[in-house]
């Protein structure tokens, strides 16, 4: 989800830019709902620089998840790890775009487990790291030292909008279930 161009941004119009990844070789993609929130197209830049028009497969608000869908195939698919064994005080690496600039890599430590941050995402235990995460990490993924995602860049704790120190990723087996039931239902049932 590359940056808009200065004066390419058509009247009446509103743009917006964060990170995903691909999930399965056949073009579906995770990132974070507000990313597409309220999104008329959605288009979705490559790493080979191949520009794609992507279909919301379903969003869920609650979990801050989107399932996108690209019409590609033989993509390379990220490794998806467990965060259930993530623990505070190892170290994870995020990749995204902050600012428009792509293939930004930042490091830090897991400082919590099971945060809660948000009352409105009750049902997200967020993992708080140290990762400086900003405008454009969003939906991009946390990988641990092994290369398998962890977790999703998903939101900071900020005063002014840029890092502060705090920032807060989803799990990425919170993620994969409401992928699973974004992808097989296009929305997310709960009890």
């Amino acid at each position: 989800f590359g940056p808009i161009p200065p004066g390419q941004q058509p009247r009446g119009e509103r743009h917006s830019a964060g990170s995903g990844f691909i999930v399965s070789a056949d073009g579906y993609i995770l990132t974070n709902n507000h990313v597409v929130d309220g999104a008329d197209q959605v288009t979705v830049r490559l790493s080979d620089r191949r520009e794609l028009d992507a279909k919301i497969i379903g969003t869920d608000e609650q979990t801050d998840i989107a399932l996108l869908k690209i019409d590609a195939g033989g993509l390379p698919v990220v490794s998806i790890g467990d965060s259930t064994k993530l623990r505070p005080g190892q170290w994870v690496v995020a990749i995204g775009s902050p600012f428009g600039m792509d293939h930004t890599v930042t490091h830090g430590i897991v400082s919590a487990i099971g945060r809660g941050y948000d009352r409105s995402q009750q049902y997200v235990p967020f993992i708080q790291t140290d990762v400086p995460i900003n405008p454009g990490n969003s939906g991009g993924p946390l990988f641990n030292l092994s290369g398998e995602v962890v977790g999703i860049n998903s939101q900071i704790f900020s005063n002014t909008g840029g890092y502060m120190g705090v920032s807060f990723a989803i799990p990425i087996s919170v993620a994969m279930n409401t992928m699973q039931q974004l992808k097989e239902n296009g929305h997310v049932s709960r009890g």
